[in-house]
């Protein structure tokens, strides 16, 4: 038994490591189990999205044979000025191979002289879990702050660098990783995640 979760992101994989490390379970990422497959993401819904996902990936690899936990998450950042874009088309605002500076750089030339009440915006993180018997569980997570003037820090990935968390007096890539994934969205949802998969029948048979 081992989890698998549908996504080649190597930022995303270290923190769900560092995260679940206590599960003493093997972690792996499609990429790593050579699974490159197409899958069309057309959920209106973070929830939709991600059990889309994590449905493929339990697909396939149950054509394999292969006995396993398949999680997927879909996160994006919805910013309220916009109307909540980019939302669920977080990774294909602008093009899914365009770097997140220029995309970084476009959100905040659109909120180019919005003052900080106004620039209200949220991280949204919804995990979906593809047990062996075909079930499913969600878990979601949230963290508010708003859209910075500037991109900042050096320890994120895509839109963390422009993310800025009042409370805290930081950028979101600022953050020591142990840090950030105690009050990310993502860190919230699998912590979540992982309390269901603890106390769950499959985990328990593993």
């Amino acid at each position: 038994m081992k989890i698998v979760f549908a996504t080649g992101n190597e930022g995303k994989m270290r923190e769900i490591r560092m995260i679940m490390s206590d599960l003493d379970i093997e972690i792996k990422s499609m990429k790593e189990l050579g699974i490159d497959i197409p899958i069309d993401e057309n959920g209106t819904t973070f929830e939709e999205n991600a059990q889309i996902k994590a449905e493929a990936i339990a697909q396939e690899l149950a054509r394999r044979g292969e006995r396993v936990i398949v999680l997927a998450d879909d996160s994006g950042l919805e910013v309220d000025y916009l109307g909540k874009e980019p939302g669920v088309y977080s990774a294909r605002y602008m093009g899914e191979d365009t770097p997140y500076s220029i995309k970084n750089a476009s959100l905040i030339k659109r909120l180019e002289g919005v003052p900080d009440e106004k620039r209200t915006a949220r991280f949204v993180c919804v995990i979906a879990a593809v047990m062996p018997d075909g079930t499913s569980y969600h878990t979601r997570a949230t963290v508010e702050g708003i859209i910075g003037y500037e991109e900042k820090g050096a320890n994120g990935f895509g839109y963390d660098p422009i993310f800025y968390l009042p409370e805290y007096g930081k950028y979101s890539a600022e953050f020591a990783p142990d840090e950030k994934n105690r009050i990310s969205h993502r860190g919230k949802a699998l912590e979540k995640m992982k309390e269901y998969l603890k106390n769950s029948k499959t985990f328990a048979d593993k």
